[in-house]
């Protein structure tokens, strides 16, 4: 395995757009998180990008250092808390759940922007630009790293589950070849389901070298990664497709 490989993404998603995502994964309301399970989650995916060794901004790491302190805070009797400067409520959650609330009321008024912004495009095309790319269907669906984190972490448990999977010291996987092998498998123009690249693997390692190849193939925009709903199974397409 290529152990010194490194993946530069461009995450423009933050920390808050984690724990919304992990919210909305479990299904619940943003006022009944519990500290303790998101705390878990978020620090199982800081522990997903570490091992693919993803490079995150400094705010994912504060992040989890406020979210460690509200389990702790959380765990002790109401009378052992710290008292919070400007907190008036008793519950460590709230101000949490606060940044919460009003960023993803931010966020769906900037898709609704987005959204209009697009439809203004369309309708106010150029002269002369009957072959632009507006008539084009607009690429919905497309995923995050997130979803793409969550999708592997899936694949790992189910490879570990498997009790005749042993890690084959002797065996070695490049991301390069890994990667070749994705773009010939895409090349049909047949849309790939996300678990069917990793039917074959042998390995956690090659598990991780192929998620790998397929994050280098996104970020070069090779291929594109696409969920028609929420939480189904992400597909993996040719760009171009």
């Amino acid at each position: 395995m290529e152990t010194d490989y490194k993946i530069k993404l461009e995450i423009f998603e933050g920390p808050l757009d984690l724990l919304l995502y992990l919210v909305k994964q479990d299904e619940i309301d943003i006022y009944d998180i519990s500290i303790e399970r998101i705390t878990r989650q978020y620090l199982e995916y800081l522990q997903a990008f570490k091992e693919l060794n993803i490079e995150l901004a400094g705010e994912f790491i504060v992040m989890a250092a406020n979210l460690i302190y509200l389990k702790s805070r959380s765990l002790l009797p109401l009378d052992q808390q710290p008292p919070e400067e400007d907190a008036g409520e008793d519950d460590p959650r709230w101000d949490l759940i606060r940044q919460l609330v009003e960023y993803k009321k931010f966020k769906e008024a900037a898709a609704q922007l987005h959204l209009r912004q697009l439809e203004q495009e369309r309708i106010f095309a150029r002269e002369g630009d009957s072959s632009s790319a507006l008539r084009e269907p607009l690429r919905l669906g497309e995923v995050g790293i997130f979803q793409l984190i969550n999708a592997f972490q899936t694949v790992i448990k189910r490879v570990e589950a498997r009790q005749d999977v042993q890690e084959i010291f002797a065996e070695r996987f490049s991301v390069s070849e890994k990667i070749d092998i994705i773009l010939q498998r895409v090349a049909t123009g047949i849309r790939l389901r996300f678990s069917d690249l990793f039917g074959d693997v042998t390995s956690r390692v090659e598990v991780v070298v192929t998620f790998l190849a397929l994050l280098e193939l996104i970020r070069l925009k090779q291929v594109r990664a696409i969920q028609k709903n929420v939480f189904e199974e992400i597909e993996i397409a040719a760009a171009a497709a």
